[in-house]
């Protein structure tokens, strides 16, 4: 109880701080880098060395992939014929192909499952979410925005980002069958554990609603897919199909049901990729996650 409370009061504080304009209209932009490179980084290296790795870790590995690819699939194909716009589409994509794993999705996850969701959580954002962003993400930003885009850029983009750093650094200590002492442990997981009040601070900072004029439909149909057909399809999948259980299952479910990733939002703004659809769908669709995710929650305490 007291972590859910800690989601709630961490998302809210981040809302009345940017209203009340203590910190800079850009605070944010420092949080976000404290997180991405310190507390992202520590609980990489805090769990994934000791987990257990095996046929199971590839159900949230793949998660992200599943998601971004079936999006990709069913706008690219279908966007036209409901009428969007190329760059509408690509803003379709990057949004809700793409969800907030890591931001939302780390204290979420603890806070329902633990430590052991936290672990699968991570295969969830590291090899999974990050991944799609800086390798199909950036292709769809380029090729709905202006062309081919650059196998160097991404290669750059994916091996100067700290988390991905922290990953290999920990895939290398697992092949070593490295454990932590009573003194890495004392370190790294204070830091891990700044990330569920400063990611959520930073997410209520950048909340911001914009009109619905003309973007109704193209909010609609990506909420839609986002919020409860992506979850739907992993647990299609996993639960269904392979008849998958567990922490595993249930952590791969939720975390497809999180609200879009705001770094995607990010990307499809950079790229003019629609911007102001790009931030209805955080603004908007963040505070709506809460909701469906509970649904999801109930689905997989039924199911499971």
């Amino acid at each position: 109880m007291a972590n859910l409370l800690l989601i709630f009061v961490s998302l809210v504080l981040g809302i009345f701080l940017r209203r009340a304009g203590w910190f800079g209209k850009d605070a944010h932009l420092a949080l976000n880098q404290f997180v991405l490179g310190v507390s992202l980084p520590a609980l990489g290296l805090l769990y994934l060395p000791e987990m257990e790795w095996n046929l199971t870790s590839l159900a949230p590995i793949s998660t992200a992939w599943i998601v971004f690819v079936l999006a990709w699939i069913i706008f690219g194909l279908g966007g036209k014929l409901l009428g969007f716009d190329k760059a509408t589409i690509g803003c379709i994509i990057l949004c809700c192909g793409l969800f907030n794993s890591s931001f939302i999705g780390f204290p979420i996850i603890e806070a329902l499952y633990g430590k052991d969701g936290l672990q699968q959580a991570l295969l969830v954002d590291q090899p999974g979410s990050f991944l799609v962003l800086s390798t199909l993400g950036i292709w769809v930003a380029v090729w709905y925005s202006s062309g081919i885009p650059s196998i160097a850029a991404m290669a750059r983009k994916l091996f100067t980002f700290p988390p991905m750093l922290a990953f290999i650094a920990a895939l290398l200590l697992k092949a070593i069958d490295f454990h932590h002492t009573e003194l890495t442990r004392d370190i790294l997981e204070p830091l891990g554990r700044t990330i569920t009040p400063l990611a959520l601070v930073s997410v209520g900072m950048q909340l911001k609603f914009e009109k619905l004029t003309g973007l109704g439909k193209a909010l609609g149909v990506g909420l839609t897919y986002k919020l409860l057909l992506a979850p739907a399809s992993i647990y299609a999948i996993f639960v269904i199909g392979i008849n998958m259980q567990g922490i595993p299952a249930q952590v791969s479910v939720m975390e497809a049901a999180m609200a879009p990733m705001i770094t995607g939002a990010i990307l499809a703004s950079q790229y003019n990729l629609n911007p102001r659809l790009a931030s209805l769908f955080v603004g908007i669709g963040i505070p709506l996650a809460f909701v469906t995710l509970l649904f999801w929650y109930w689905v997989m305490g039924s199911a499971i």
